[in-house]
């Protein structure tokens, strides 16, 4: 490959360049509130933890499920519209919190306001900086996307430790200006259809032949996916810490952040070329491995675990994302949003399962049950009717999987 291809593609343009800092941005202030948002309901503003749990559960509903409706609004509004629209509620959402201290209603409203714009700026972000670029471009992008995500989900929650129970006032004033000042510059970028003329072919050259492709529905997996990497995120704590240390486990959630956000791009353009089936098995595969490291106990075991389900979250996440988008003929921001809704579906029912499923290991005097019964539902997975080939049209124009 010339010096000159290779320079062109390490390149971004500035719309995509402004999006992926944006991202960063976004993430980091969003990061700074939200996990500590069952804290604030609870010790500061007195809400039952039943309560605090059914607030958390509804705003995730809609910032997940959301994503099915976000998806044609954008399409149909204009991407760059519909993100203003989502940082404006997000900004509008931050504001609220400020009075939200002291007043409970407010801060669940504002909460409601904040996932309502988390739902609608996904979508149309991601539709926006893949709508632009050739078909080879995807991976490189969304990697890029999902580095700038995680390093802000990172950086976020310790950057705002001083200041959550002391300040927070000040801290919900910090994060609604960066959300103005990111919206204000989401206002200068050029509308959609301008950018595809200028910077690169349109929409319908990134389309792929109309033709059967193997491996099962990009939906189904997306769920199954979140379903079995959300254990990990939920659980991990409560198994790491008693066994080793609250240090300990912050530092493998710092490399494990760490490692996403590098090894994703570094590995974008393997994870593109491998076959949707392949893809499928390496991913949960590095799941059940990572599970199976953590069940074993130690330090050494939960940091490899860690490692191992971070590979599986890249394969796994980013595949599903460019399988959907090349078997379907709906707009991107469409895809994204049922991409979303699958997630959100997996998170669920991880959340459903998880619970009863630690709680009898526990019961049984034996916490490492829960990661092998985690780890065989890793492996079963890929193996599943569900996971079948089948290339029906849906009836939205994506090739995907029908009971």
């Amino acid at each position: 490959m010339s010096v000159e291809g290779t320079a062109a593609r390490a390149r971004f343009t500035g719309p995509q360049g402004c999006l992926l800092a944006g991202s960063f941005l976004i993430t980091l202030g969003s990061f700074a509130v939200l996990p500590y948002m069952s804290v604030l309901l609870h010790q500061r503003l007195g809400l039952g933890l039943g309560t605090v749990g059914t607030v958390l559960a509804v705003a995730s509903l809609i910032q997940f499920a959301g994503g099915a409706v976000a998806g044609p609004v954008a399409g149909r509004i204009g991407l760059r519209r519909a993100m203003l629209l989502a940082l404006a509620l997000r900004t509008a959402g931050f504001a609220a919190f400020v009075p939200g201290t002291t007043s409970a209603v407010l801060a669940v409203g504002a909460l409601l306001l904040v996932s309502a714009g988390a739902a609608l700026y996904l979508p149309a972000n991601k539709a926006y900086l893949v709508g632009g670029a050739p078909v080879s471009q995807r991976p490189r992008l969304l990697s890029a996307s999902g580095s700038a995500f995680n390093a802000g989900m990172a950086l976020g929650p310790p950057a705002a430790a001083p200041f959550v129970m002391g300040s927070p006032g000040v801290l919900f004033s910090c994060v609604t200006v960066l959300f103005a000042l990111v919206g204000a510059g989401h206002a200068l970028l050029p509308r959609e259809a301008s950018y595809r003329d200028e910077e690169a072919p349109a929409f319908p050259a990134c389309r792929v032949p109309d033709a059967p492709r193997p491996g099962p529905s990009p939906f189904v997996v997306t769920v199954s996916s979140v379903y079995a990497f959300m254990f990990f995120q939920h659980y991990l704590a409560l198994y790491a810490v008693p066994r080793t240390s609250a240090v300990f486990y912050g530092a493998v959630l710092t490399g494990y952040a760490s490692l996403l956000v590098v090894a994703q791009p570094l590995l974008a353009e393997r994870v593109a070329a491998l076959s949707y089936p392949a893809a499928v098995r390496w991913g949960f595969g590095a799941m059940a491995a990572g599970t199976a490291a953590i069940g074993a106990g130690g330090h050494v075991g939960i940091a490899a675990g860690a490692a191992l389900l971070c590979l599986g979250e890249i394969v796994l996440f980013l595949k599903n994302d460019l399988e959907a988008l090349a078997r379907s003929t709906a707009a991107p921001a469409s895809v994204f949003g049922r991409q979303r809704l699958a997630a959100g579906i997996g998170a669920f029912a991880s959340g459903l399962v998880g619970g009863h499923l630690y709680g009898a290991a526990e019961a049984a005097g034996s916490a490492r049950g829960f990661w092998a019964a985690v780890c065989v539902q890793c492996l079963l997975l890929p193996v599943l009717p569900l996971f079948r080939r089948r290339t029906v049209r849906d009836p939205e124009g994506s090739r995907t999987d029908t009971a």
